[in-house]
């Protein structure tokens, strides 16, 4: 039997009459494709769907094509069990398809594969997914981020502003109902109507039927307004309203009485707002007492002996306002629970004087130890006799109370309390302050004494021995004798077991130095001497003490200051900064004489030190000591022999005082030193002397000879080109701004020096123009050489150009104050504002801006906000000259003499960043008495400030 005898057969199908499509035919149960040809044909899950068990239970469907296998197929391919793993849980391998461990081995497996993939794709999804919310929410913003800059605004809105804006009106298109007014009817008119229905000879009718109208009184109607739903009448007697409120108002009058002295503090003047003013309590606030009162009964039942329970008891009751209640309550809480002080003085403020004073009595007879109940029998007195009287039984009774030792002694005079501290120190040894407090009344031997025993009774307090240096220290007793005390204090407090506290001991330096009616010098010292490098690592120990004596400084203590800096100098002699601040301190604080010996030793100890030097011959200087200064300054050459800042303080001296003779041999000395002619300042120093006096030849050499030897100093070919210009040499002074120029390209005077010649001595505007152009290009985002451009097209009257140059000018240096400050001078006077507004915003702590503002302030007369910004200016930097003279001439105008000399002020004396459009140099600026401001160079000629007129030199 072959294998094709054992394939089932089917018949064949007749020959078609038509072309059969075998594409769109069913294929035959069991066809692979191309098994014919030798493929292996395989299946897969998804060909023949989930399995099942090939057991009993399969075989009971029968062959293909019966149809109870058909009826099983379709109930185990319900959709409703499909499982996006498992399929439909149906087939052949249903009954074997569990999960065990290896398909949950083989899950997390692929779960962290996926993870890891979702790792690595994770910052680019999260920034992909920020990205778009970002443009979402910058495509759809919400209604509060379109509307933050106007909310913003409303800060500035004044609540002058506010109360402007008009109410909205009612503007809706329904018709609103008229709102109808009702006048309250006045007894006389209803009982006029009474009257009137009543008859003439019947007495008037006391009784109204509120329900029943006018037309319903005294039955004259007979009936015909009844009232309504047949309803009984409720009557109101007028005479009884009336007596209502005249009891209503006797309880306002009673409860606006005092209730301790029962005096009435109603004020008839402001009585009906007196009315006004009185709490009326709501339906929720009486609710909330009764519930209260409620709860509070039952904590004083349940446990009568609990002091506080009455106590709250009786004050609820007194906000009720029934004080009577209250006072009950509160002596049945004394009745039962007479050992608590609270409740006896709680009572006591309950009741009125005379009765408090009554109930103290009971009080302190049932509580004799109680101070806080003496202390209040003691306050109910009114004479100090009493009072006395009451305390001192209070102390027979309580010996130990310090309380009651300082009522006491507070209330005796000065012989009395000497004795009752007597007395008060050995019941409380221990007081410290009773201590001090008899120490002070007592004579210098006998405080001695009290302050011996208090040491021995208090071993471990401070202030005991603080209290004895002082105490030595009032009574003559010189530095070392205090220092002494303090150290052997430190010692013996350190012996008990006291740990000293670094910062505490320096409080007490302080107030030391503070303390009245004069100041403990001494002690302070004595104190900073013993405690300084307490706790302090030597490495640590200068910066410290420097530190501790500049905020000791700010706080106001110069003493505890300067005996900080004292140490420091002694511990580190050989720091000039230390020098420095402790001469900067004597200054501002000490005297002439203090400061001279300071600088004395401080040069002595830093000899190498020029500043120091220099200070000390300043100081000289000022004090009115000319050869004194010079002699400083001796001794400082032969300390310094090379120094250029020695150099020129004696040239300045020499120049300063009159004497430019010696100031030219001076000089010409430390050009012949090998040493000082290497400074370019000496040559230029002599070059300013030269001018001073007048020769020019010498002058042009000197400035010839320093650009020889110092090529790149931009000043001397500054001042050989206003030489040249002064000399009428326009060729000349163009040739000295040009090798300047060559040499030193970054000098912005050069450049602006430059284009000013062109402008003036040639007047070739176009030529100035294109250096200033030359010069922006090889010094970018200089706005001092954009402000050159904007005012030679000023001084030409090219205000178009002026306002283009200006713009640019802006988008280069967007910073600038300069160019804001500018911006808001050249602005109409109604833009001003705005464009300082503008200014702020982008510069707001600029000098040059602040100064621009206080002028517009200055303008509309709004004088104490223009002063208070010309402040804020000069206080930023106070080496802008324009500033100050814009100072001192709006102080001129408004001010007083004071406020004009705190204009002048002396920083402004060094104010050294005037514009000048020649050589820099110092400017004075003098008012004149009709208010008109001049200006004057003290070192050269035709220089002036940027905003002033350039003048010639008086």
């Amino acid at each position: 039997m072959t294998r094709e005898d054992t394939l089932p057969t089917r018949p064949m199908p007749k020959a078609p009459t038509t072309k059969v499509d075998f594409n769109s035919l069913k294929a035959p149960s069991g066809y692979v494709p191309g098994l014919g040809r030798g493929a292996a044909g395989f299946t897969t899950r998804s060909d023949i769907g989930p399995a099942r068990a090939g057991g009993l239970d399969a075989l009971k469907g029968g062959a293909p094509g019966s149809k109870g296998g058909g009826d099983n197929e379709e109930a185990a391919l319900d959709d409703t069990k499909f499982d996006e793993f498992m399929g439909n849980d149906a087939g052949v391998f249903a009954a074997t398809g569990e999960y065990d461990e290896d398909d949950k081995e083989a899950d997390a497996v692929w779960e962290t594969v996926d993870n890891f993939m979702d790792e690595r794709r994770r910052e680019a999804r999260e920034k992909r997914l920020k990205e778009e919310l970002e443009r979402y929410r910058a495509e759809n913003p919400k209604i509060t981020e379109q509307f933050a800059d106007l909310k913003r605004k409303l800060s500035d809105v004044s609540y002058e502003e506010w109360e402007a804006i008009p109410e909205i009106g009612d503007y809706t298109i329904k018709k609103q109902r008229r709102m109808e007014r009702f006048a309250p009817v006045p007894d006389s008119l209803l009982a006029r109507a009474a009257a009137e229905a009543s008859g003439s000879g019947g007495n008037l009718a006391k009784s109204l039927d509120p329900n029943s109208g006018l037309a319903s009184v005294g039955g004259a109607l007979n009936g015909l307004a009844t009232p309504m739903g047949g309803a009984t009448s409720t009557v109101s007697d007028l005479t009884a309203i009336g007596t209502g409120r005249g009891t209503v108002l006797g309880l306002k009058l009673d409860r606006m009485a005092d209730s301790v002295t029962g005096q009435t503090v109603v004020d008839p003047k402001g009585y009906l707002t007196d009315l006004k003013s009185i709490k009326i309590s709501t339906d929720a606030e009486i609710s909330d007492i009764k519930k209260a009162r409620h709860l509070l009964k039952s904590v004083i039942q349940t446990n009568p002996r609990h002091a506080p329970g009455w106590i709250a008891a009786a004050r609820l009751e007194e906000v009720a306002g029934k004080l009577v209640d209250a006072r009950k309550l509160i002596m049945q809480g004394c009745e039962l629970c007479p050992n608590s002080e609270d409740i006896w003085l709680e009572a006591a403020r309950l009741q009125t004087p005379d009765n408090a004073k009554a109930l103290l009595a009971r009080g302190v007879a049932q509580l004799p130890e109680s101070t806080k109940l003496w202390m209040a029998a003691a306050k109910l007195e009114t004479d100090d006799t009493a009072k006395a009287r009451v305390l001192r039984k209070a102390l027979e009774r309580i010996p130990t109370s310090v309380r009651l030792w300082k009522a006491a002694v507070e209330l005796a005079e000065e012989d009395d309390a000497r004795i009752l501290l007597s007395r008060a120190v050995e019941c409380c040894p221990q007081a410290v302050e009773l201590w001090l407090a008899l120490a002070r009344l007592e004579t210098y031997e006998n405080a001695r004494k009290v302050l011996n025993n208090a040491r021995k009774a208090v071993p471990t307090e401070p202030a005991i021995w603080v209290t004895a240096a002082k105490l030595e220290e009032a009574n003559g007793a010189e530095q070392g004798q205090v220092d002494k005390i303090v150290a052997r204090a430190i010692k013996s407090l350190s012996t008990n077991g006291v740990v000293i506290h670094r910062d505490a001991w320096m409080k007490e330096a302080e107030n030391a130095e503070r303390s009245t009616p004069a100041p403990h010098v001494f002690t302070c010292r004595a104190i900073v001497r013993a405690v300084h490098s307490l706790g302090v690592d030597a490495a640590d120990l200068e910066a410290t003490l420097v530190a501790d004596a500049e905020e000791a400084a700010k706080r106001g203590s110069v003493e505890t200051a300067r005996a900080l800096y004292n140490q420091a100098l002694t511990t580190f002699p050989s720091q000039p900064h230390i020098w420095r601040q402790a001469a900067q301190l004597e200054k501002a604080h000490g005297t002439r004489a203090q400061l001279d010996e300071l600088l004395r030793r401080a040069v002595q100890f830093c000899p190498q030190a020029e500043v120091l030097w220099l200070m000390a011959a300043k100081e000289a200087w000022l004090g009115g000591d000319v050869d004194g200064s010079r002699a400083i300054l001796a001794r400082a050459f032969a300390a310094n022999p090379d120094s250029e800042q020695i150099w020129l303080a004696a040239f300045k001296l020499e120049f300063e005082n009159n004497e430019p003779e010696r100031a030219r041999a001076l000089l010409a000395k430390a050009r012949e030193n090998e040493a000082a002619s290497a400074y370019p300042r000496v040559w230029m120093k002599s070059a300013i002397v030269e001018r001073e006096l007048g020769d020019v030849a010498k002058e042009r050499a000197l400035l010839e000879e320093g650009t020889r030897r110092f090529p790149t100093f931009e000043k001397f070919y500054l001042m050989l080109g206003q030489l040249e210009q002064r000399c009428g040499n326009t060729d000349g002074a163009r040739l000295a701004y040009r090798n300047g120029l060559a040499r030193c390209p970054a000098s912005i005077p050069l450049w602006r020096a430059a284009a000013r010649l062109e402008e003036e001595a040639a007047g070739n505007v176009g030529r100035a123009r294109a250096l200033l152009e030359q010069a922006r290009l090889k010094n970018p985002k200089t706005d001092e050489l954009w402000l050159a451009a904007i005012r030679t097209e000023q001084r030409a009257g090219n205000e178009k150009a002026a306002d283009t140059v200006l713009a640019k000018a802006l988008q280069d240096c967007p910073t600038s104050g300069l160019l804001w400050a500018e911006a808001i001078s050249m602005a109409p006077r109604p833009a001003r504002r705005t464009k300082a507004t503008d200014a702020l915003k982008r510069c707001d702590n600029d000098p040059h801006v602040v100064a621009a503002v206080a002028q517009l302030f200055w303008a509309d007369r709004k004088v104490e906000k223009a002063r208070s910004w010309f402040n804020r200016a000069v206080t930023l930097n106070p080496d802008i000259g324009d500033n100050w003279a814009h100072f001192y001439k709006f102080e001129c105008q408004f001010g007083t003499p004071e406020q004009q000399v705190s204009a002048e002020g002396p920083e402004w004396q060094r104010a050294g960043g005037w514009q000048l459009a020649g050589c820099v140099c110092f400017v004075h600026v003098v008012v004149t008495r009709s208010g008109n401001l001049q200006s004057a160079c003290r070192c050269a000629e035709g220089g002036g400030t940027s905003f002033f007129p350039r003048v010639r030199r008086s």
